[in-house]
């Protein structure tokens, strides 16, 4: 017997009443049942398919475990951190965002704090609205002919460089997938962080926060921007050293800074409240009428497709998939993934172009999922946002050049995934097969043959291949209270470059990777997470 009810819908959290509608014309029963308590929630969820939120509701394992016709999450806006997405992955729950309805609203705040503070406008509105009249008490700065510093230049960083182009301001870019070709595209100079420091008579930030991100503007980068830089945050909280900022802001160095994000949220207390030439917002960056309306129809539109045809739009657990490739595919894509992440992290220069060869039975299965795969564990370095939907769309964004080779022949291995990355330093390579045809490994990480499982934390390290390294790096380690997995070893040949590939049970701290760095022998050492 058919089953010809309707898909049902809960949306449990305040969104634009379009939402419902769109529900209403592709074919689902809708329902807006907004603040409840979590207990009222997990009595109700059951009757449900499709749960439309933001950020008030909170998907918790609970919630999992009493949704037992949930199908598919949409999050009407970026940010996740409210799901539980391992466990909604394992209740098979497709988990869905929004992660560009707010790019345009996000930029134009970044572009109105920059006129707050070369204007000082709040400062300025507040004594005059005193009855002060300070005419003469500040004096701001043209933006017109300055140079604007962009950390950051992915989706909404672009958009702000291109604003920032038209108030004539000139533009300094620093991003590691900045490709030179879109550089000149975007009508930005490329340039490393050190120089974009030195140069930027204003700083904005857009880029998520990561390990490689976070304090990137820390103590020691402030010290290297120019005297008199103003600063702006509307990305993440904690790119920043708040303490270190307040410091600049007292001495001078920086002439102001504004941020519309912190490291702890709601923000309550800061070391930087009440300091003079600061100003803030209250993560006020998605904050307008047009991106609200924008997520809510997104989220709608997303979860009705999913609900009603089967189409999959900005997943972030899952991939395009047919059913009847999902069996082969899936551990492929897993390798495909730890392959692009591993070089993505290895690879601190731009990339011009990624390569994803496949040998043997891998040429037999469609392409696309792997290669969406490389693209989204590459990127994820750089993009919270990114899943095996949008990394295509990503790449193509930066100006990444994306190839795909087939060899049907048979090597070393029945089947073969080889990643390779050309950057200006040349070109560059890892590759993997799978073991019983179904566990990825690591068996080959730039030209050195080495068998590795890419899993949690890890530590990464080149070195001159001598006697008495391991018991150096594993008394270091110990020493530590950083307990080894397994050691994975490679080099060129006896004496020469030797790669080594520890997993930990602990994330390696950075004063660690100091030390390892300066252990004899040692030319790189680097922490890596999967």
């Amino acid at each position: 017997m058919t089953d010809t009810r309707k898909p049902r819908v809960l949306i449990s959290d305040k969104m634009d009443p379009n939402a419902a509608r769109i529900f209403t014309e592709m074919g689902c029963d809708v329902d807006v049942i907004t603040g409840e308590t979590p207990e009222q929630l997990i009595a109700r969820i059951g009757d449900y398919d499709g749960l439309a939120i933001r950020s008030s509701t909170r998907v918790t394992k609970e919630v999992l475990d009493a949704a037992t016709n949930l199908k598919v999450i949409g999050r009407a806006g970026i940010g996740v951190d409210n799901v539980d997405i391992p466990y909604a992955s394992a209740k098979g729950v497709v988990v869905m965002n929004t992660p560009f309805g707010n790019s345009i609203t996000t930029a134009e705040h970044a572009i109105a704090m920059i006129f707050a503070l070369a204007r000082q406008i709040p400062e300025a509105n507040e004594q005059t609205q005193k009855g002060l009249w300070p005419k003469n008490g500040f004096m701001g700065v043209e933006v017109t002919g300055k140079t604007l510093g962009l950390i950051g230049a992915g989706n909404i960083g672009s958009i702000v460089a291109s604003r920032a182009l038209g108030l004539r301001m000139k533009v300094v870019a620093y991003d590691p997938f900045l490709t030179p070709e879109r550089a000149v595209e975007m009508g930005v100079e490329k340039a490393d962080l050190d120089t974009l420091l030195g140069k930027a008579d204003f700083i904005t930030l857009h880029t998520p926060l990561t390990a490689e991100t976070k304090n990137i503007l820390s103590r020691e980068n402030l010290a290297k921007t120019k005297k008199g830089v103003r600063i702006v945050n509307c990305a993440r909280g904690g790119l920043i050293d708040e303490a270190a900022l307040k410091d600049a802001l007292d001495s001078g160095h920086v002439a102001g800074a504004a941020l519309d994000v912190f490291q702890t949220e709601p923000a309550k207390e800061s070391p930087l409240f009440g300091t003079k030439n600061f100003i803030c917002t209250p993560h006020l960056g998605a904050s307008t009428t047009e991106a609200q309306v924008n997520v809510a129809l997104q989220v709608a539109e997303q979860l009705g497709e999913y609900l009603t045809t089967g189409g999959v739009t900005n997943a972030l657990n899952v991939p395009s998939l047919s059913a009847e490739e999902a069996p082969k595919l899936r551990p492929y894509m897993a390798l495909a993934e730890k392959l692009g992440s591993l070089v993505g992290q290895l690879t601190p220069s731009a990339v011009a172009r990624i390569s994803i060869h496949t040998e043997g039975a891998a040429t037999e299965l469609n392409a696309k999922p792997i290669v969406a795969a490389v693209l989204c564990g590459f990127l994820r370095v750089q993009s919270a946002t990114v899943n095996m939907v949008n990394a295509p769309f990503l790449a193509k964004e930066r100006g990444l050049e994306v190839r795909e080779v087939k060899t049907e022949k048979t090597g070393d291995y029945h089947t073969l995934i080889r990643v390779s990355v050309k950057t200006e330093a040349g070109e560059r390579s890892v590759a993997g097969t799978l073991f019983s045809n179904a566990e990825p490994r690591l068996v080959e990480l730039f030209g050195i043959k080495v068998e590795a499982e890419l899993t949690g934390d890890m530590m990464y390290i080149v070195n001159e291949d001598a006697p008495g390294f391991i018991g150096r790096i594993g008394t270091l380690l110990g020493e530590n209270g950083i307990n080894i997995g397994t050691f994975n070893l490679g080099r060129r040949e006896a004496g020469g470059e030797a790669v080594l590939l520890l997993s930990v049970d602990s994330p390696v701290a950075g004063e660690v990777l100091d030390a390892a760095g300066k252990l004899p022998g040692v030319k790189r050492a680097k922490a890596l997470a999967f």
